[in-house]
């Protein structure tokens, strides 16, 4: 019973897509509506800028401002239990 309610769901939701697809049409995407003025293009500067300069440079920013007003102290790795000398490398664990 549970296959047949899935297999209804996956059709209803392929069919459901496909009519979407189906109706809306990028040739509606030509004709002018009144009042519409798109003005110029971007250059490729100016694309590459907006939308992965500034917003690598907003991540930079605010990464360095977290780690600069970060107020924990304890940076130091935690030492395995479970090691002989109490480092944990893997030069220790050959010795």
């Amino acid at each position: 019973m549970d296959k047949k309610n899935a297999l209804r769901a996956g059709a209803l939701a392929a069919g459901t897509t496909l009519m979407m697809l189906l109706m809306t049409s990028p040739a509606f995407a030509l004709t002018r509506d009144d009042g519409d003025d798109p003005g110029k293009g971007l250059s490729v500067a100016e694309t590459l800028g907006l939308y992965v300069l500034i917003p690598l440079a907003l991540f930079a920013i605010i990464a360095g401002l977290v780690m600069a007003l970060d107020k924990s102290k304890d940076r130091a790795p935690k030492v395995k239990s479970g090691t002989k000398s109490g480092t944990g490398t893997a030069v220790d664990a050959k010795a």
